[in-house]
């Protein structure tokens, strides 16, 4: 599913660039699975939980059905979707794409049902596409565009959809940046250009700065096994298969720390040390190298390594080497417990409320969510790599060619759900996301919020 906090910040940007063109809807195939489809979206479209559960009753699944109350979040998000297009028709199978109706995204979605009498839903993936040329969007004017974005800022605002702050740079020149929304909303105070916000997986970034800037120090290297350097970790198949390289790509086949185990124990979880003995006998999920699956435990395992080569905490590494350097003076690793000047309160919805996400553990010293900044602080460290970067160790010196230096956009992660993992930190975390990082001559937007939704 593409994850139920993308459609709220994608927007966005989203309209930054781009103009939605009208596109006409084609008809539904009148075969087996065409009917469960218009089924589907007409339940789905309804924003009713009634019919979606009697789509549910006439269409059992061959696996577990999504929690209606999911799917009603996830319909508030994205307002619902038009079809666009007819890939592919059979009998029992189709292929189509779709755009949500508050965005120009398009999905692609797939559906096979068996030859029974009704149907039985035999796959149903939703994934987040590029869309082709003759969908693809127009762009707009530098003014244009951002007139557009206050606007729809505001929108999302007003419905109670965006709290958070919007900035725009270019060429090292901010030229837009807006704050909405309330920072807190049990005393009512309101988001300001300088709150600071939860920065979620973002750190995902700064971990990774980190373990380059070791690779080029000479300290460690990509392909060596992490057991070289963790030498006491409980698996050894773990140990002696799984590269840094794997790790950085979350293609180490190291799972996830989210689960049972997690809810059990995570109030003692604190230092890489807590989280490596509890999951460190865990076996492979995956041959490393293979396939592609998100894994903040991974990262975690990036930051024990950090320790390791450095001899100092991975917050201590991170605040000298990457925070200080790049001038970030608002962002740092201090507890929920710790006073801190205009930070924000995080919330979730639940059951269609909004709710605090500070009962979250504190995670300072982890290489993975917990951190709090502000907007301009990512864009800060943005601009700065590319200008300071060098002197400062915070880029390689010998520089690649330009399209080298993109990070591609990462592929769908079906084991948590088919979301489409995005060029930030990845996996909708609670607490906020870079969405666009880009060279110093070029449009950086960073969106910094308190909002995100439930994983669907």
């Amino acid at each position: 599913m593409i994850p139920a906090s993308w459609r709220a910040l994608g927007a966005l940007l989203a309209i930054v660039l781009l103009a939605a063109p009208a596109v006409g809807q084609p008809e539904i195939p009148q075969t087996p699975a065409g009917k469960v489809f218009a089924a589907w979206l007409a339940a789905f479209n309804s924003a009713d939980a009634t019919q979606i559960r009697a789509f549910d009753a006439a269409y059992p699944r061959q696996g577990p059905t999504p929690p209606v109350e999911d799917r009603l979040e996830f319909r508030q998000r994205t307002g619902g979707f038009t079809l666009v297009r007819v890939e592919k028709s059979e009998a029992l199978g189709l292929t189509v794409l779709l755009r949500e109706k508050d965005s120009d995204t398009i999905a692609r979605y797939e559906l096979t049902v068996s030859a029974d009498d009704p149907p039985k839903i035999l796959k149903s993936v939703l994934n987040a596409t590029q869309p082709p040329p003759d969908l693809a969007v127009p762009r707009m004017s530098e003014a244009n565009a951002l007139a557009a974005l206050s606007a729809h800022g505001d929108e999302l605002a007003k419905n109670d959809q965006f709290s958070g702050t919007v900035l725009v740079a270019r060429h090292g020149k901010i030229l837009f940046q807006k704050a909405w929304g309330r920072a807190n909303r049990e005393t009512g105070a309101p988001v300001t250009l300088d709150t600071r916000f939860r920065i979620g997986s973002m750190n995902k970034m700064f971990t990774s700065v980190a373990i380059l800037q070791l690779v080029e120090a000479g300290k460690l290297s990509l392909d060596d096994p992490i057991g070289k350097y963790l030498t006491e970790y409980p698996n050894k198949d773990v140990a002696s298969k799984v590269t840094v390289r794997h790790l950085l790509t979350h293609t180490g086949g190291t799972g996830d720390i989210f689960g049972p185990e997690f809810d059990k124990n995570r109030l003692s979880l604190r230092t890489h040390g807590d989280y490596l003995k509890l999951y460190g006998s865990r076996a492979l999920d995956g041959e490393p190298g293979k396939q592609f699956k998100y894994s903040n435990y991974g990262f975690v395992l990036l930051g024990a390594v950090i320790e390791k080569v450095t001899g100092m905490s991975y917050y201590d590494y991170v605040d000298s080497k990457i925070f200080k350097p790049a001038g970030m003076t608002s962002t740092g690793s201090l507890t929920e417990n710790e006073a801190v000047p205009n930070r924000s309160t995080g919330y979730m919805k639940r059951k269609g409320a909004w709710v605090p996400n500070t009962d979250t553990p504190d995670l300072e010293g982890i290489a993975r969510p917990g951190d709090e900044g502000t907007g301009a602080g990512g864009v800060r460290f943005r601009l700065r790599v590319p200008r300071r970067g060098a002197a400062a160790g915070l880029r390689p010196r010998r520089r690649s060619p330009r399209h080298e230096r993109r990070a591609p956009r990462l592929p769908p992660d079906r084991n948590r759900g088919g979301r489409p993992q995005q060029p930030r930190s990845a996996g909708g975390d609670p607490d906020g996301q870079l969405l666009r990082g880009a060279d110093a001559g070029d449009a950086v937007a960073s969106v910094m919020t308190g909002h995100a939704g439930p994983e669907v």
